[in-house]
């Protein structure tokens, strides 16, 4: 929000402080500052002149010659001004003098008469229409007040004005305004706050004559507050009142409505002002909106409305959407007569959401959504019934109407300065704890400090160090080691497993790709997952951004194929990628999902099932995941049936791996073909030994002998490869698979598949009989286990 500093020295002294000095104390102590400026820094050499004679100009129709009154001469000037009188004063830039946007002013002749200055409209002094009253649509401004010829225009015209930005956070709303800045400006200068409590004011008679109040919906409001003025006159406001909210950003309109939004930037309150005569039956109910109900705003807009949505009706039809904007039926005009003030307190959730559904979002609707005190309402009607009268716009009624159903603030927290102190980690005065809250206007109540009701923030011991440390400075709070039991910093076993599998699928040649963990519905259809599949029972999102990110994935698959589609579509002619990401799995409703994290890798160019494989067996051996275990799978409907295998590790199945099917490609508009493997961390985590042992170098040499079979051809070559380790144990120090033949001098529906077996004892050279019997032991069970005969 914006201030002016004239604004907020109207209720403490801060005639004294500079701009910067003052936005650096108060950002340290806690109001943010975000900038200030000075409203006429671009001006300079600009003053008050008093026009003392007007004549025509000898050569132009359009043109006059004035001789003009500026303090300390008597200059000669020549405009085209239409509305300049003899007697009038204007500002005058006079030679050498500096206007807003750069422009430099010297004199000069004008159709061959010389001018020494020139007069100044409102635009080319910065300033709006409605910024002073003395200000004309096509000419200069023409000062109202008594003002000696030789004043500073920026003087006259309240430009020499510092304004402050304030950056605001949504837990102080009473922040938000200007008596809250002040009080925070007076506890950090050390200076008396100056608040005048509203005078009552108001005639004999009571508003509840004029009018009545009905709030149906207490939670939604839980307060509400009307009183009456009665032979209003709608005209300008003095100029004290349009120069405050100039510096607020705000631009004056009339003296009714200016009072309104002056009470919104004095106290942070909104307020609204209906014309009484509109309002049928002279009643104002508070209530939800129906379904279908309709109004038309004070932008000429048009809204529909519904039940989630509060009102504020007449006895027939709505006049205003509460807390937002105010209704075209009833709104103040010229010849109003009697009007109603409106000061209330709404609920800032149930507004903000009306505001997001209407697409309206005002000034007022910013200030309920952060909660306001409901216990201000009465003081602020009654300031704006007191400018009212100030003013001289209107006659007030006396009495207020007050429907109050506020919760009552029964909030009372343990002051201990010791915990404070130890909390802060310094040691601060009792007497300058209380001191300082107390001039926060908390009150005590032996050991209890009770907040005041404007500071809902307040709410625990911690609340209370902080307000104490704030003004205390942070500054001088010492700095300390940090205390406690010290714990070495470092990964964690689950984290240094993720950085090697990362780093093992790097070095492997792939790339790391991150993508979101909600995807479309339609992934599924895409990936070919049955209707039946388990992994179409997802978590949907309840305000998701679109269809196509409104469930949690339960597969990597989908996410992986979207990046190999859109590497390829980028004509990249090759992708080796991985990701390491989160699935998610539904348990009831009032349980968070499962969360299961998954390795995926995926690839396509000059690859095959292989090579896949390999980068499976790889990053294994680099993270010590031994006994993988591939067996063929047919039933996974995202992969090729003939070119697919389960992975299982330990006797726990690990994922899946092989070429993507056919079909899915496709769906995928992919025109080649892509392998995709996805495997479990978790199983991968419980089952990697990351421990390096030492082993000596052989002492004895090896001894290589080969082996062919014919087995089944269904009969996997894992099987064949668990008989011949279960036979040759710690002797067997490499086992290949060099041979797998199928064809001429082979049964039908059988295969010949060849092992080399590296064998090696440490113990000393095996002797050609321990071989032999070895590998006929290796026949035997061969044929036992598996029905397969030496070739």
């Amino acid at each position: 929000m914006k201030a002016s500093m004239t604004f907020i020295n109207d209720y403490v002294n801060i005639k004294d402080i500079d701009p910067k000095t003052f936005s650096d104390e108060m950002t340290m102590s806690g109001t943010k500052v975000e900038g200030y400026e000075n409203l006429g820094a671009e001006i300079n050499n600009v003053v008050v002149g008093k026009i003392l004679s007007v004549e025509k100009h000898p050569d132009a129709d359009k043109l006059v010659v004035c001789m003009v009154d500026v303090g300390n001469e008597t200059i000669q000037i020549v405009t085209g001004a239409p509305n300049v009188f003899e007697g009038a004063l204007v500002p005058v830039a006079l030679h050498k003098s500096n206007l807003p946007g750069g422009v430099k002013i010297t004199k000069g002749k004008l159709r061959g008469v010389e001018s020494c200055g020139m007069f100044c409209s409102h635009e080319e002094l910065g300033m709006n229409l409605s910024d002073y009253e003395g200000a004309c649509e096509d000419g200069v401004i023409i000062f109202k007040e008594d003002i000696a010829p030789g004043t500073d225009v920026k003087e006259a015209l309240s430009l020499d004005e510092n304004i402050i930005e304030f950056e605001i956070t949504p837990n102080r709303a009473d922040c938000y305004s200007v008596l809250g800045i002040a009080r925070e400006a007076a506890v950090t200068f050390g200076r008396p706050f100056n608040l005048k409590k509203p005078k009552t004011t108001g005639n004999s008679e009571k508003a509840s004559d004029y009018a009545s109040i009905e709030v149906e919906d207490t939670v939604l409001c839980p307060r509400y507050a009307a009183r009456i003025v009665k032979n209003v006159k709608i005209g300008p406001s003095p100029k004290w009142l349009r120069d405050r909210l100039k510096g607020c950003g705000i631009r004056s309109i009339n003296n009714v409505v200016d009072i309104t939004n002056f009470l919104l930037v004095e106290y942070g309150q909104p307020m609204h002002a209906f014309d009484l005569s509109y309002l049928e039956d002279s009643k104002i109910v508070v209530r939800r909106a129906k379904d279908g109900e309709k109004i038309t705003t004070l932008d000429g807009i048009e809204r529909n409305l519904d039940s989630s949505m509060l009102v504020i009706a007449d006895s027939k039809k709505p006049v205003a959407v509460a807390g937002v904007m105010g209704g075209e039926n009833s709104e103040i005009k010229e010849d109003t007569k009697t009007l109603l003030f409106e000061c209330a307190n709404f609920d800032g959730a149930s507004v903000r959401v009306t505001a997001k559904k209407l697409g309206l979002r005002t000034e007022a609707s910013a200030h309920y959504e952060k909660g306001l005190d409901p216990y201000m309402i009465e003081d602020a009607v009654n300031r704006a019934c007191e400018l009212i009268e100030e003013l001289g716009a209107g006659e007030v009624v006396g009495g207020i109407i007050d429907v109050n159903n506020a919760p009552a603030d029964n909030r009372k927290i343990t002051f201990n300065p010791a915990e404070i102190n130890a909390f802060l980690g310094c040691e601060i005065d009792k007497e300058f704890m209380v001191k300082t809250l107390t001039d926060l206007e908390f009150k005590f109540d032996g050991d209890k400090v009770i907040p005041p009701t404007y500071r809902a923030d307040v709410e625990a011991m911690a609340d209370l160090a902080e307000e104490v440390a704030r003004f205390y400075g942070y500054n001088n709070i010492p700095t300390t080691l940090l205390r406690g039991e010290s714990k070495p910093g470092g990964r964690n076993a689950k984290q240094l497993a993720k950085a090697k599998i990362k780093n093992a699928l790097v070095a492997l040649g792939m790339y790391e790709i991150n993508t979101y963990s909600f995807i479309s519905p339609k992934m599924f259809d895409l990936i070919r997952l049955p209707e039946t599949d388990e992994k179409r029972n997802v978590v949907k999102i309840l305000n998701p951004l679109g269809e196509e990110n409104s469930v949690m994935r339960t597969t990597l698959i989908g996410s992986m194929m979207d990046i190999l589609t859109n590497n390829k579509n980028h004509r990249n002619a090759d992708a080796k990628l991985f990701e390491m990401g989160n699935i998610y799995i539904p348990t009831t409703p009032d349980e968070l999902p499962i969360e299961k994290e998954k390795v995926a890798i995926g690839m396509y160019g000059n690859v095959d099932f292989y090579d896949i494989k390999g980068a499976v067996d790889d990053l294994a051996d680099v993270i010590g995941l031994s006994g993988l275990r591939y067996e063929a799978a047919v039933d996974n409907p995202s992969f090729h049936p003939g070119r697919c295998a389960k992975i299982t590790v330990g006797g726990e199945m690990l994922g899946f791996i092989g070429e993507i099917h056919p079909e899915v490609a496709k769906n995928y508009g992919f025109t080649e073909r892509a392998y995709v493997a996805e495997l479990d961390f978790e199983t991968i985590l419980a089952n990697m030994n990351s421990e390096k042992t030492y082993k000596e170098m052989p002492k004895f040499p090896a001894v290589t002998r080969d082996i062919a079979v014919i087995m089944d051809e269904k009969t996997p070559v894992a099987d064949m490869e668990d008989v011949i380790k279960g036979v040759c144990k710690n002797l067997l120090e490499e086992l290949t698979l060099f041979d797998v033949y199928k064809g001429n001098q082979i049964e039908e529906g059988k295969k010949s598949v060849a092992y080399s077996l590296t064998l090696r004892s440490s113990e000393g050279t095996l002797a050609d009989e321990q071989i032999t019997a070895m590998m006929d032991k290796i026949v035997k069970m061969l044929g036992e286990k598996l029905g397969a005969t030496l070739r």
